[in-house]
């Protein structure tokens, strides 16, 4: 994870779509906490420092708005959304209600050749955990969980799922930096837990193993907001802006 925001000056002219290159870098620090919740996304302040018009700039804060992670105050002043840690309780039903339907879905659904993109989101998964590599480990179980969604074969579930999974990286972020960045293996092997139920088309396994790996993020994150959220990152910024 990045140490200190990144300098305006540090940052190259981006090549390729501007509108992608710029939601992709803006995405990757929010998402690593180099840009915190309720920092300020000034269009021409962004524009001096990515070297490009306002345009792609606003289509990239609006990409990113579309993913809940920034917001634009009744001022339209834009900023990085907030944590609502007070939301906490209710997402977390939403999230453990997911794992659970569409692994128990996937389970019902497996055959050996559809387990294809499951299996390698997991080895993305599994090298990013040997890496230390936070940002991927997010991205890798994003899409992990994603596979199986798509393989339970709602594509409503899947959908809404995604979403979860998309507003929850920064808590998730949080999650891993409770280990210092390096999980321990026992979070890959229990993807391999969960994809063996699918295969085996043991559906209430398959349930079981999703309520189990819910709810030790749950408590993880859980214990780590009471015992000390205040220390590690400095969210003076989203207290702030959530009493505005």
């Amino acid at each position: 994870m990045a140490k200190k925001e990144t300098a305006e000056s540090d940052t190259p002219r981006v090549r390729g779509s501007g509108t992608q290159s710029v939601y992709t870098v803006l995405r990757r620090e929010i998402l690593a906490m180099a840009l915190r919740p309720g920092s300020p996304l000034d269009e021409v302040r962004l524009s001096e420092r990515f070297r490009m018009s306002r345009t792609p700039i606003r289509e990239a804060l609006l990409r990113l708005s579309g993913e809940g992670l920034v917001t634009t105050l009744p001022n339209r002043n834009t900023i990085v959304a907030p944590i609502d840690f007070a939301a906490l309780p209710t997402y977390f039903d939403a999230l453990t209600l997911m794992y659970r339907v569409t692994t128990r879905g996937a389970a019902l659904h497996a055959t050996p050749d559809a387990m294809g993109d499951i299996r390698k989101r997991q080895d993305e998964f599994a090298a990013a955990v040997v890496a230390h590599d936070a940002y991927a480990m997010i991205e890798a179980n994003r899409e992990f969980h994603v596979a199986i969604a798509e393989l339970a074969g709602n594509p409503y579930y899947t959908a809404f799922f995604s979403r979860l999974l998309d507003e929850g990286r920064r808590i998730l972020r949080l999650y891993y930096r409770t280990f210092d960045d390096r999980l321990p293996r026992q979070y890959v092997d229990e993807h391999e837990e969960m994809i063996a139920a699918i295969e085996a088309r043991d559906v209430e396994l398959a349930d079981q193993l999703a309520v189990k790996h819910a709810a030790q993020i749950v408590r993880q994150i859980q214990e780590y907001i009471a015992r000390d959220l205040t220390h590690p990152i400095d969210l003076s910024a989203t207290r702030t802006h959530h009493s505005a």
